[in-house]
C-alpha cells in the first residue's frame, strides 16, 4: 500500500498512477492533510490439500515408506504486491514461521522482493492434524510463483517446501509436503526418493479427533527409533499398497491393525486412541489404527458402507469427535 500526500500534487499522482497500473482505493483526511492510499491491485490465491497418514507413520522419517492420502478440506493463501513491507496475516496457522520462511527462501532462491501482504484462511482447524503447516507452505509456493509468474515444478515445489520444513521444526520427512503437492494417494519415500501415486478406489474410512492436539515434531524427535519395528512396518506399507490397489479391504483393515499394534509398541500411541480404535473394531470396522504422531490428533477405521454410522456411533461414544471430510481427492 502506497500513502501519498496531496500536497506532492495532484498531476504527479495521476501520472504515478498511470505509470504503476495501480488502483485508487481511499481518499481520507487526517491530520488536516488529505492522503490518496493506493494499492498495488495485484493480487493471486493458491491453495492446498490437508493430508491424512494411513500407513508408515514414525518409520518414514528414517528412510522408510508410507503411504499417505489427502482430504478434501484445504488451505488458501492470497498474496498481493505493495510497496510497503511485508505483511502476514495467517491466523489459522498454527504456526507462522512456516510461512515466513517460505517467503524467505523463494525470494532468496528466485532473487524476488518480498514486499507482499499474505492472507491465509483454511477450511479446516489445525488441531485435527492435517498438515496445515505442509499445507501453508505448498499453497504460499504455488501463490508466489503465480504472482511472479515463475513456473516450479513439482519436484522445485517439493524440494522447497522440504527445505522450509527442515529449516522450521529441523526433523521430517517430508511425506505431508508431496501430499499437498500431489493429492491423492501416494506411495512415499523420505526425502522424495521415491513418490508413486496411487489409483486407490472406493477407501472407505471413518476419521475419530481425540480430543488432543500432538506435537508433532516433538513426539518424532523424542522417539527412540526401533528399527526392528520399523522393519516390520515396512512390510505391512508394502503388503498394504498391494491390497490398496487390488481393493482387498479385509486383508487391508488386517494389515491397519498391525500397524496399529506396532504403534503401540512405539509408545505413541495413547489410551483415548487406543479406546477409540477398539470401538471401531468392536462394532464392526475391517481395522483401524492412529494416524500420524501419535499422542492424540485422529484415529482412522476402515468401514464398509453397511457399518459407517456404527463405527462412527461407537466413537462418538468412546469419546471421539467425527470429522467429516472426503479423502483420496
Amino acid at each position: 500500500m502506497i500513502v501519498i500526500p496531496l500536497k506532492k500534487g495532484i498531476q504527479s499522482i495521476i501520472t504515478y498512477l498511470k505509470t504503476n497500473k495501480v488502483i485508487l482505493v481511499w481518499i481520507p483526511a487526517y491530520a488536516g492533510m488529505t492522503y490518496f492510499i493506493i494499492n498495488m491491485g495485484i493480487k493471486v490465491e493458491a491453495s492446498a490439500p490437508g493430508k491424512l497418514m494411513l500407513f508408515g507413520e514414525h518409520a518414514v522419517v528414517y528412510n522408510y515408506p508410507c503411504i499417505v492420502t489427502t482430504v478434501s478440506s484445504r488451505i488458501y493463501v492470497e498474496v498481493e504486491k505493495t510497496s510497503g513491507l511485508l505483511k502476514i496475516d495467517a491466523p489459522q496457522v498454527k504456526n507462522v514461521r512456516f510461512v515466513e520462511e517460505t517467503l524467505k527462501l523463494f525470494s532468496q532462491k528466485y532473487k524476488v522482493d518480498n514486499k507482499i501482504l499474505v492472507k491465509t484462511y483454511s477450511d479446516f482447524s489445525s488441531q485435527y492434524g492435517f498438515g496445515s503447516s505442509s499445507a501453508v507452505t505448498v499453497a504460499t509456493i504455488h501463490a508466489l510463483g503465480k504472482l511472479y509468474k515463475i513456473k516450479i515444478s513439482k519436484q522445485g515445489i517439493f524440494d522447497l517446501g522440504y527445505k522450509v520444513v527442515l529449516n522450521v521444526q529441523g526433523v521430517g520427512s517430508g511425506f505431508d509436503i508431496a501430499s499437498a503437492i500431489y493429492g491423492g494417494t501416494i506411495y512415499f519415500v523420505t526425502g522424495g526418493k521415491k513418490i508413486e501415486p496411487l489409483t486407490v478406489k472406493n477407501l472407505s474410512l471413518v476419521i475419530g479427533y481425540s480430543g488432543v492436539k500432538a506435537d508433532t515434531s516433538k513426539l518424532v524427535k523424542n522417539l527412540k527409533p526401533d528399527f526392528k519395528i520399523f522393519d516390520q512396518i515396512k512390510k505391512i506399507v508394502e503388503d498394504v499398497k498391494i491390497s490398496l490397489l487390488k481393493s482387498d479391504w479385509k486383508t487391508t483393515g488386517e494389515l491397519m491393525n498391525q500397524n496399529h499394534q506396532l504403534l503401540q509398541k512405539l509408545g505413541v500411541s495413547t489410551q483415548k486412541l487406543d479406546k477409540m480404535c477398539e470401538a471401531a473394531i468392536t462394532s464392526g470396522a475391517l481395522g483401524a489404527k492412529l494416524s500420524g504422531a501419535g499422542g492424540g490428533d485422529c484415529m482412522i477405521a476402515l468401514v464398509s458402507k453397511a457399518k459407517k454410522e456404527d463405527v462412527e456411533s461407537s466413537i462418538v461414544n468412546a469419546g471421539g469427535e467425527i470429522i467429516n471430510v472426503k479423502i483420496n481427492v
